[in-house]
């Protein structure tokens, strides 16, 4: 198996005691403090086909050899509060940054179901409850907040939302709310089929020194962690536990907290698997500065963790906090498990590390011989033997999702026995206190069916975007006044507990396809193919990472045209994600071209075209087309035309054009069909609302265009939430102090740079009008968001 792109290193002088200790550890022998420090200083050549090898005889052992899994699950923030103080976390606010950031002291039970009711519609099975540590021993604010709800603590809410969760969609929660108690862990247990706590690292330096990672933080004290993990294989929970590489441990601290964490699995055999993370610095935190987890040692510590731990635990690896040219060395290194995975929300503790496409990580993990299955959130030898180590009153659920193996079902998790929260429920199913009990907190039900306001249908809508009706969602489009900033505020959260806090830019140029004149340019606007290469590689150094192409060809140009631009401009800068091409353009090429469509797309692809603008239609009704833009390309071509285009493998935008003589009624058809597209072939990564040049033309007489943008924005978030992730502020239409508002509407992100470049700046459509990376930072810090660079398809910007 290939260790992927990681450079060699030098590795220490050493005699064949490495040789003689690996044999000793492929034959059984498990290494302590000593022998594990000096396999942390072997070479990686050495260490992975020993910790390969180890893996693969366990999962042959485990009954599925070449399997490698992970969790299909929804990330839930339930309070970023806490007590502790860690130097390399963005995850925790104070109280005075949650009303800074219209954020609440803890989600609701509404605001959690509306995540997890569309993680469930996307078949996630898990349901991640991640939180500060004891919140209300630091922060009165806590405090008072659970005393008003009726909660002893914490822990005391964790477990009530974890009974709805389950109650209401059948999906199962993995706890993650930091050091709990014995009468805690039995708290959960019966609501929670796992749970888990990193313990990071057993430094008592870097707990007890000043200014060290953890100095100041009460639950980080590692017996403190290692006493939790103890107490839970006591009361057998299936346990998530792991180590922290990177944050100023030593190497010997490596190897004793690996060699602990075993200790405890042989006294109690409940940790089910052991995760190996590297630090990653992130802005605004004390460690903003530190150098991330060297990747050498990084591989070299995951290999060794099998090596401790043998062929029979599950080594973890987070699939997002490496780049995608790294995951085949970590499979090298031993790993067999890459956690859980969102195909919804964010990783609200790593929010600038986006989570890999599930299809992609299935695709890079064959790539390296293995194949990827989806587990529930306890591993399948836990399912297995439910009756020790899963509590009864979860059997019914945990069998609900599992199949023969243990491993998860093809099926879509269903609410316990059709039930509501209210009240306990039937036999097999959740004990425990009714979703509207005394704590003051209303089930989601009884929200849906109470007062019909359009905060109360904003809601609903968060919940279930297909359970309203156009008459629902015309009154959203037509708020006004305290009505539209309800709408506003529930976007907002929907937009927060899904794609997260980030909001990001691609560095780009546009570059109007329209000008090509293979003859040469004659005048302003054009440029041939010479100046196609120059124009990319000025754009490259610039730092542009996307080069945007659209226009069709003059009749008189040749549509091989259309090829030998990309061409061109991949001479020019080849590393640049060349994002090209409307339905219209793809059209031309097919017919005057002769290729037709499918062959059109397959060109696109030989010449370096990555993605597609979704662009050249207004709104998908053809009334709306014959008299505002009866020169685009009919409607149902155009839907013929991006569907065939995702079919072919690229991803697109999506566009609604408002403001002009379209009806609400044809708002919402337009974003329905997309959503249906989007389910047939799942190509959007995005959907800009923009308001048409010239239009101007209100919803509701006599609202301020402002407002019409918030109106449009928020319903845009709410509709397709759950189905197109990203709502992109188009800020050359509004202005950048009117993005900035629309960013609070339900917005993740400004689009491109739009550089005009230095090499005719006036071939790009938007000429004159940049946004610079400084420009947009400064906007996020003004909305006390993170700001992240992408790439075209929302993956983490290269350095």
């Amino acid at each position: 198996m290939s260790t992927g792109s990681v450079a060699p290193r030098v590795a220490p002088a050493r005699g064949a005691s490495i040789d003689d200790l690996l044999a000793q550890v492929l034959g059984g022998h498990r290494p302590n403090v000593d022998e594990t420090e000096r396999l942390l200083h072997a070479p990686l050549d050495e260490l992975f086909p020993v910790a390969g090898a180890l893996r693969d005889e366990g999962l042959a052992r485990a009954g599925r050899p070449g399997v490698l899994t992970y969790s299909r699950k929804v990330f839930v923030p339930l309070t970023t509060l806490c007590r502790d103080r860690c130097h390399y976390c963005v995850f925790v606010d104070t109280p005075g940054q949650l009303n800074l950031l219209r954020k609440p002291t803890y989600m609701s039970p509404e605001q959690v179901l509306t995540v997890v009711r569309q993680g469930q519609a996307l078949g996630c099975k898990e349901a991640l409850l991640t939180l500060g540590d004891r919140p209300e021993e630091r922060w009165p604010e806590a405090r008072a907040w659970l005393d008003e709800h009726g909660f002893s603590s914490t822990i005391d809410y964790v477990a009530h939302i974890a009974r709805i969760i389950t109650a209401e969609t059948g999906m199962l929660v993995h706890a993650n709310p930091g050091v709990m108690h014995p009468d805690e862990l039995a708290t959960l247990r019966p609501v929670s089929p796992s749970m888990g706590m990193m313990l990071e690292t057993t430094s008592r330096r870097l707990y007890e020194e000043p200014g060290q990672v953890h100095y100041g933080s009460p639950d980080k004290d590692p017996d403190l962690r290692l006493k939790v993990i103890d107490d839970a294989g006591a009361v057998g929970i299936p346990f998530t536990t792991g180590i922290l590489v990177g944050i100023g441990e030593t190497v010997r601290d490596r190897a004793e907290s690996l060699v602990a964490l075993r200790e405890l699995d042989d006294r109690h055999g409940h940790v089910q698997e052991v995760i190996v993370q590297n630090f990653r610095a992130k802005p605004r935190t004390a460690m903003q500065g530190a150098p991330d987890a060297d990747m050498h040692e990084y591989l070299a510590t995951v290999a060794v963790a099998r090596l401790v731990f043998g062929p029979d635990m599950r080594i973890q690896v987070p699939p997002n906090l490496s780049d995608p040219r790294e995951l085949g060395a970590l499979i090298a290194a031993g790993i067999d498990d890459w956690g859980g995975v969102s195909p919804l929300t964010a990783d609200h503790v790593n929010p600038e590390r986006p989570w890999p496409q599930i299809d992609d990580l299935a695709a890079q993990t064959a790539a390296h011989g293995y194949t990827l299955r989806e587990r529930l959130t306890a591993h399948p030898e836990f399912v297995q033997d439910a009756a020790h180590w899963i509590d009864p009153a979860l059997h019914a659920p945990v069998r609900a999702l599992a199949d023969a193996e243990g491993l998860a079902a093809d099926v879509l998790p269903r609410a316990v026995n059709g039930s509501s929260a209210g009240g306990d429920l039937a036999e097999g199913g959740l004990p425990g206190r009714a979703a509207s009990s005394a704590a003051g907190i209303p089930s989601a039900h009884h929200v849906a069916s109470s007062d019909p306001g359009v905060k109360r249908v904003a809601e609903r809508a968060a919940s279930d975007p297909l359970g309203l009706d156009d008459a629902d969602w015309t009154r959203l489009l037509r708020a006004t006044g305290a009505e539209l900033d309800a709408l506003a505020a529930v976007a907002d959260d929907a937009r927060r507990y899904t794609v997260g806090e980030p909001i990001t830019l691609v560095q780009n140029r546009n570059l109007t396809s329209t000008g090509f004149r293979r003859a040469g340019r004659t005048g302003a606007g054009e440029f041939d193919l010479d100046d196609a290469t120059a124009i990319a590689a000025d754009a490259a150094d610039l730092g542009a990472t996307e080069i945007c192409i659209q226009g069709s060809l003059r009749p008189d140009e040749d549509p091989s045209g259309y090829l030998d631009v990309v061409r061109a401009v991949k001479r020019g800068a080849p590393g640049i994600h060349v994002h090209a091409y409307r339905p219209a353009d793809v059209r031309d090429l097919a017919d005057r071209g002769g290729l037709g469509l499918d062959g059109a797309l397959a060109a696109m692809r030989d010449a370096g075209v990555d993605t597609v603008p979704g662009t050249g239609v207004k709104i998908l009704s053809e009334r709306v087309r014959a008299l505002v833009a009866p020169g685009d390309l009919e409607i149902d071509r155009w839907v013929e035309g991006i569907t065939a285009a995702h079919r072919a493998g690229f991803r697109s935008t999506s566009v609604l054009f408002y403001g002009h003589v379209e009806t609400g009624e044809e708002r919402i058809a337009h974003l329905r069909r997309l959503r249906e597209i989007q389910d047939e072939t799942r190509g959007f990564a995005e959907f800009v609302p923009i308001p048409l040049p010239g239009g101007d033309v209100p919803l509701v007489t006599g609202r301020a265009p402002l407002d019409e943008h918030r109106a449009m924005v928020a319903v845009s978030r709410l509709f397709l939430s759950g189905s197109i992730p990203h709502v992109q502020i188009p800020w050359t239409r509004v202005g950048r102090d009117t993005a900035a508002v629309l960013l609070r509407s339900g917005g993740d992100d400004l689009g491109g740079t739009l550089y005009d470049g230095r090499v005719l700046p006036d071939t790009g459509i938007e000429q004159g009008l940049e946004l610079p990376v400084a420009a947009a930072e400064r906007l996020a810090r003004s909305l006390m968001r993170p700001f992240r660079q992408r790439t075209t398809d929302y993956r983490v910007a290269p350095a």
